[in-house]
């Protein structure tokens, strides 16, 4: 039997087979003389422990993410258990090294193992109904969490999403309609989330913030679309309100960008907002997020006038509607994040490893998105670009050599399908194309064949008039559309019309040098 399949039994959470040989074996692993032990054997013996207690650590931190159902943790777990083995058989042969003095490492594990041994193996049911399925009623010495102070212990502890949600209808019912209505919703958000993750997480993470009450947050706000903006005027995946962003840094930049649109700006900024309000509500989760939706003032006063629990009638009827879903939707959507599995929910494996495209020549992220396709990802990857590179527009043409944010997969499709062949000629030509050309007057020139499609004979007649070096901006037109009619550089052509970046805001009607222009 190879390692992987001795060691599978991890990926069930169950004790790992290969621990208890590793143990079983060391007695009869002979020791080599000590006494004769050089400089360079003690270095050599000392390099193995050092190697042994980093695969610890990996296998204790894969453990813990098993538990938060995060992909690759299992394979991370082997991959350490694997490791530890190793070190154990070079011991053996190294002078000086005593295999013996694994064993309390080991021991350690095995322990470990028997101590987790009561978390439900993968296709076992756990019981919905179960007042304490997850150990979440407990705090470290086998206190009990009080109903009133469960939401707030995740504040310190990441792993104890400690909300019993299953005594509270209206969690319940917010994981109802993440589940039925609004799955694809959720799903989405998920997706979304876990490209962005690199860029979000770490803030939180430094607040002593739990990820999924990110991942709440950002389900309910904006379904981790970056540009979404609300009628009220809150912007961003965090969806911040103008002021409120002010407050904690992030807004319009000098270039006129509106870092709100920034995903890690908006976190830095949402995880800040969070910690300010958990300190003034006496660390209560409810609260702080009504606060985060319904006003931190209207929240503020309610504390302070004795409301310290948002489900009491004399609280809860304080908030305006929005809020009151709001509260039980954010902590139903990070109850599911960290407990897919006992709802018969399953999140996509997306492959997120970051890599940076650098563009061969100049291009849309609309253009990028048709050359792209959708191999590894059905929704196609318009929604990762636009997440990952927030400052360019989705018709903004970008120029060559632009170095954008994106995964490995992207940075190969784009090798593959992008940079010359019939596919990306065909996205070049889309997004080029005209609405405006589909009607042909006498003596224009008729519309741009398609890619493949047989050439035209040419119009006799008049012949066509050279090209137009201003332009009048028709309704629905945008600069960067322009810019790809004409064959323009989009910076030269802002510069000549004294347009902002990065907006770039034009009207109907108004007329438009035609600068840095080739059609």
């Amino acid at each position: 039997m190879s390692r992987a399949a001795t060691c599978s039994a991890f990926r069930a959470r169950r004790l790992p087979v290969c621990l208890l040989l590793a143990v079983a074996i060391v007695p009869f692993l002979a020791v080599p003389e000590a006494s004769a032990q050089s400089r360079r054997d003690r270095a050599s013996a000392d390099a193995l422990q050092a190697r042994m207690d980093q695969a610890e650590l990996r296998y204790r931190e894969a453990m813990v993410r098993v538990r938060n159902e995060e992909p690759g943790a299992a394979a991370e777990g082997d991959a350490a258990l694997e490791d530890m083995e190793d070190v154990m058989v070079e011991c053996g042969r190294q002078r000086g090294c005593d295999p013996v003095a694994y064993v309390t490492t080991f021991k350690r594990l095995l322990k470990a193992g028997a101590d987790s041994a009561n978390v439900p193996a993968e296709g076992e049911e756990a019981d919905p109904f179960d007042p304490d399925p997850d150990g979440m009623g407990t705090l470290p010495g086998g206190a009990s969490v009080p109903a009133g102070a469960q939401a707030a212990a995740l504040l310190t502890d990441g792993q104890r999403f400690a909300t019993m949600v299953q005594f509270n209808p209206a969690v319940q019912e917010g994981i109802r309609r993440w589940l039925t209505d609004m799955r694809v919703q959720l799903l989405t958000s998920y997706e979304n989330y876990q490209y962005m993750r690199p860029q979000m997480w770490p803030n939180f993470e430094k607040a002593g913030l739990p990820e999924a009450l990110l991942f709440g947050i950002l389900a309910k706000e904006s379904n981790g679309r970056v540009h979404s903006t609300s009628r009220a005027g809150a912007a961003g995946p965090m969806q911040f309100m103008y002021a409120t962003g002010r407050r904690f840094g992030i807004g319009p930049d000098a270039t006129g960008f509106d870092t709100r649109y920034d995903p890690y700006a908006a976190s830095q900024a949402s995880a800040s907002y969070l910690t300010e309000r958990m300190r003034e509500l006496d660390n209560n989760i409810e609260l702080a997020l009504a606060g985060y939706n319904g006003g931190e003032g209207r929240a503020r006063r309610v504390f302070n006038e004795g409301g310290t629990n948002f489900w009491d009638e004399s609280v809860y009827s304080q908030f305006p509607p929005e809020t009151r879903d709001y509260v039980p939707m954010v902590i139903a959507a990070a109850w599911l994040f960290l407990h897919p599995r006992r709802y018969g929910l399953e999140f996509p494996d997306v492959d997120t490893r970051p890599a940076v495209l650098a563009l061969q020549k100049p291009a849309t992220i609309y253009e990028l998105t048709i050359c792209l396709g959708s191999s590894g990802s059905p929704p196609g990857y318009m929604r990762v670009l636009r997440n990952l590179n927030p400052r360019y527009r989705a018709d903004e043409v970008i120029p060559a050599g632009t170095q954008l944010n994106a995964t490995t997969r992207v940075v190969n499709l784009y090798n593959r399908w992008c940079t010359r062949g019939s596919r990306a000629q065909l996205a070049h030509e889309l997004v080029r194309s005209d609405p405006a050309n589909a009607v042909v007057r006498l003596g224009a020139l008729e519309p741009m064949p398609m890619a493949g499609a047989a050439t035209p004979a040419p119009v006799t007649g008049t012949p066509a008039a050279p090209a137009a070096r201003r332009h009048r901006v028709n309704r629905g037109e945008t600069l960067g559309r322009i810019a790809q009619r004409y064959g323009c550089d989009l910076g030269a052509l802002a510069r000549a019309n004294e347009l902002r970046a990065p907006s770039y805001a034009i009207r109907p009607g108004q007329e438009l040098t035609l600068a840095g222009c080739s059609g």
